[in-house]
């Protein structure tokens, strides 16, 4: 097994950045959604119910500071273009830190057996992590385990529940409800893995990956 693809998401719900390696800390990877869309009464706004976030592409410069469509975040610009889509004249941008960042663990693996077993982008599952050379379902035996990725040492706490947010195309925002009722129906609402990291870590594309 190896790693396929790693990801990054700086703005949480905004399209993600693929990366050909990271440094994976206890927090994740650095940046992975440190920023967030607030509405007027402070309450987290997602492509869950706004979604054309997936539309605008959240990534790291190289200071690895947040940039909406290519703009510093925290830019009038990149605040105009989050506005538009939120229908919010109050909207905001936040940074946050620590676990708060996160709807359950520091990072999301999935991998290549399991997305083809399911038929769909693995997009749609927005790891952190995508490993490949996994056979079908395997995955779904890891929780309680380790994983040994690359000089990352990670703890698989539980098989992910899912949200709306994977009926939805990475690419055209079209929404595709059978997505979320396959999963529901077939995999008990659940796929891909919740994790946290054990040992921080050096971890590249094609770093070998063992289940410990």
């Amino acid at each position: 097994m190896h790693v396929a693809e790693l990801w990054v998401y700086p703005v949480k719900s905004l399209a993600g950045q693929p990366l050909e390696r990271a440094t994976i800390t206890a927090d994740g990877i650095p940046g992975d959604r440190r920023v967030q869309v607030r509405d007027g009464d402070d309450r987290l706004v997602t492509a869950r119910t706004r979604h054309r976030l997936l539309s605008l592409a959240g990534t790291l410069d190289e200071r690895g500071e947040a940039l909406i469509d290519g703009r510093p975040w925290r830019t009038p610009e990149a605040l105009s273009a989050v506005r538009e889509i939120v229908a919010d004249d109050e909207a905001r941008l936040i940074e946050m830190d620590g676990d708060a960042r996160f709807d359950d663990t520091a990072l999301l693996v999935a991998t290549d057996g399991a997305v083809a077993a399911l038929g769909v982008d693995r997009r749609r599952l927005r790891p952190n992590l995508l490993i490949g050379g996994v056979e079908g379902l395997a995955e779904r035996d890891w929780p309680g385990g380790r994983l040994r990725v690359g000089g990352a040492l990670l703890d698989v706490e539980k098989v992910c529940k899912r949200c709306v947010m994977t009926t939805l195309d990475p690419d055209t925002q079209a929404v595709s409800p059978d997505v979320l009722r396959t999963i529901n129906r077939d995999y008990d609402g659940r796929f891909a893995l919740n994790c946290w990291v054990i040992e921080p870590g050096e971890v590249a594309v094609g770093d070998p990956v063992e289940v410990l």
